[in-house]
């Protein structure tokens, strides 16, 4: 439950959220984001949950091992090998933000944004994503600190640091929204937050929301089938996962008053993209009293959040390698680390030298192969993944199977008929109405 957690907690929350709200109407993708969380989320990490404990396998091992025993085709366990590789592709642009959570470590520390401006925030900010040279420096410390834990495995290594981070994280947020009571600008960050504007919302918006339902709660992607493999018989899933998604949306409400209130106090536009978080809260700490240090353990800790997360999204094609290829763990470590920091280096060239725009959904996306590889995994591949893994659940797997899991509670019943029939109608009708067909 603790590597869940800190599998969910992490830059989705504080530097994803508040940017993809921020472009599509405020309150209106709050709205349907928390509806995707409900309705699609939650039944999805139930289900992957217990395919993961049923199966005790890497995500592609586990859907074979219950494909075998349902007599059903042998085409299932492709849904784990695309979210396998989804999660790869996500771990290698995530590599990059978190190199830039690293820098901003250093950089605050050092007392560089005393007293800064919002331009001068910016201004930092650019000079370090269009310099290459540097991200690849922290993108290669990052991938290197992943590696290191995740060879000490779940147990040993992800659960130490989950147990003082996620309260850490919460504490800190709130000391900047307090801070930001008295900003002046507190409520107008309210109003845009929690009052719905569908006229800047659209069918773009709705698949923005449902893809990043999927990759806050690390749906999709293997991550939860395999913490599932890890998981005591005697936990009970449901409750594991209404945890997980709470505390998760939880903090991503808390990043979100966190951030708009500066965005409002210092006219920024709230759809500025993915540096919204680097050029908003240094803003803040720069102006308040101790700001060098609450700064600096703020990007500690997101650092940190962004670290468990990494770990998770490693840790399907580790399994998988150790199973399939019978490599030792610490050479199936290096070699999935190797492949995400190689496609890392796409992303990261993507501020300056292969930097391109193009338009997709009716947005244009100026982050070239960055914002195609995000559009990629959590536009299509995350919610195909979850579109087979509820069909799976819902009308594969034996009753015998999912009861023994979930009990024929009324528990039980409410996930059935929600994975069964919610779960897949969501998804289908996002994706028919990105398409224009509804």
């Amino acid at each position: 439950m603790l590597a869940a957690v800190g599998s969910a907690v992490g830059l989705g929350n504080i530097w994803k959220f508040p940017y993809l709200a921020g472009a599509n109407g405020g309150g209106a993708f709050v709205l349907v984001y928390l509806l995707c969380v409900a309705v699609v989320g939650i039944p999805l990490l139930i289900a992957e949950v217990l395919i993961g404990r049923h199966g005790r396998l890497s995500p592609v091992n586990s859907l074979a091992r219950l494909a075998r025993k349902a007599h059903a085709s042998h085409l299932w366990p492709l849904a784990g090998a695309v979210g396998m590789v989804a999660g790869l592709i996500i771990l290698s642009f995530y590599s990059v933000i978190g190199g830039w959570a690293l820098a901003y470590v250093v950089r605050t520390a050092s007392g560089l944004f005393v007293d800064v401006t919002a331009e001068g925030a910016a201004n930092i900010f650019q000079g370090l994503i269009r310099d290459p040279e540097r991200l690849l420096a922290w993108h290669t410390l990052f991938i290197l600190m992943t590696a290191l834990v995740a060879v000490r495995g779940v147990r040993s290594g992800l659960e130490q640091a989950v147990r003082l981070l996620v309260p850490a994280l919460i504490i800190l947020l709130l000391v900047v929204v307090g801070y930001n009571l008295n900003s002046g600008h507190f409520m107008q960050a309210l109003d845009f937050l929690f009052r719905p504007d569908f006229d800047r919302f659209g069918a773009n918006g709705a698949l923005q929301a449902l893809g990043h339902a999927f990759f806050t709660l690390s749906l999709g992607m293997g991550a939860m089938l395999i913490y599932g493999s890890y998981l005591p018989a005697a936990a009970p899933i449901p409750r594991m996962a209404l945890a997980v998604a709470l505390l998760d949306t939880l903090i991503a409400m808390l990043a979100g008053l966190a951030i708009f209130p500066l965005v409002f106090a210092n006219d920024l536009a709230p759809g500025s993209g993915p540096g919204l978080l680097f050029t908003t809260l240094p803003v803040a700490f720069g102006h308040m009293p101790g700001g060098t240090y609450v700064g600096t353990l703020f990007f500690l800790l997101l650092v940190l959040a962004a670290w468990t997360s990494a770990i998770s999204l490693l840790e399907p094609l580790v399994a998988w390698l150790v199973e399939n290829l019978r490599l030792q763990r610490s050479r199936s470590v290096t070699l999935a680390a190797f492949l995400a920091w190689l496609l890392g280096l796409v992303s990261l060239l993507s501020f300056s030298r292969w930097a391109f725009s193009f338009r997709f959904g009716g947005q244009v996306r100026h982050n070239g192969w960055f914002d195609a590889l995000d559009v990629l995994t959590s536009g299509i591949m995350l919610p195909a993944v979850g579109l087979a893994i509820a069909l799976f659940g819902g009308w594969v797997l034996p009753r015998r199977i999912t009861a023994g899991e979930l009990g024929n509670g009324p528990v039980g019943h409410l996930w059935r008929l929600a994975i069964r029939y919610l779960v897949p109608l969501a998804i289908a009708t996002v994706f028919l109405g990105m398409t224009g067909v509804i």
